[in-house]
C-alpha cells in the first residue's frame, strides 16, 4: 500500500515545476472529456487535479462549477494561483476520507490512477460522490506502457502499475455500469455511469 503522506510530499515537490515537465495534447483531452460526457451546464469533480491542467478544458465547455480536489497542498496552491473563476472550487484532501455533502455530475480522475494504492476505497467512495446517473472517468492521455514504464523509472515509491483497462472496469462494476474501457499507444480510458 502507498503512504499518502510520501505521495503528498512527491507531488509537493514537483508542483513548482510542474506545468513546465508536464505537457498535454489538446486533441488527446478533448478525447476524454468526450468520453466523461463532459459538456454545460454539469457539475465536475477532478480528483487528483493538480494545478488544474483539465480546468480551461472544462471552462471551454461551459460547466457549472469544477471542484479540484488533491492530496498535495502545493498542487492546491499552484492551481489557486492560476484561476481565479468564481466556478472553481479547490480542496487540500484525501479523496478516501472525504465525506461528500454534495452530489457531482461527472468525475474525471485525469492521469493520476496509479497513486491511489486502495483502488477498491476510492471507487466505492466516489459512487457516493455521484448522482445516480453521474459518470466516473479514469484516463490517461499516454499508453499503459509509457505510464509503467515512466513510474517504475521515476515514481516506484508513490505508484502502483496501472492495470489494463478490463482490470479497471471490473472495480468499477459493483457500482457503475462500464460503457467505456480501452488502451491503445495513445491513451487510456475507463468510463462508466453510476448505477
Amino acid at each position: 500500500m502507498l503512504d499518502k503522506r510520501e505521495v503528498a510530499a512527491f507531488f509537493d515537490r514537483l508542483a513548482p515545476s510542474w506545468d513546465e515537465i508536464c505537457t498535454h495534447d489538446p486533441k488527446k483531452i478533448s478525447i476524454i472529456l468526450d468520453y466523461a460526457g463532459i459538456e454545460a451546464g454539469l457539475s465536475v469533480l477532478d480528483i487528483a487535479c493538480g494545478t488544474g491542467v483539465l480546468f480551461p478544458y472544462y471552462l471551454a465547455r461551459d460547466v457549472k462549477q469544477i471542484t479540484g480536489v488533491d492530496i498535495s497542498p502545493k498542487m492546491i496552491e499552484q492551481a489557486a494561483a492560476k484561476y481565479a473563476d468564481p466556478r472553481i472550487r479547490l480542496l487540500c484532501a484525501d479523496i478516501e476520507t472525504m465525506a461528500w455533502d454534495e452530489l457531482f455530475d461527472c468525475c474525471v480522475i485525469y492521469s493520476a490512477w496509479p497513486h491511489f494504492g486502495r483502488p477498491e476505497s476510492v471507487i466505492a467512495g466516489l459512487a457516493k460522490s455521484l448522482r445516480p446517473g453521474g459518470r466516473l472517468t479514469v484516463a490517461h492521455s499516454e499508453s499503459r506502457e509509457a505510464i509503467n514504464g515512466r513510474h517504475r523509472e521515476h515514481a516506484a515509491a508513490v505508484s502502483v502499475p496501472l492495470v489494463p483497462p478490463e482490470e479497471l472496469a471490473a472495480l468499477l462494476a459493483p457500482f457503475f455500469t462500464v460503457d467505456t474501457a480501452f488502451a491503445n499507444e495513445e491513451i487510456y480510458v475507463v468510463s462508466g455511469v453510476r448505477q
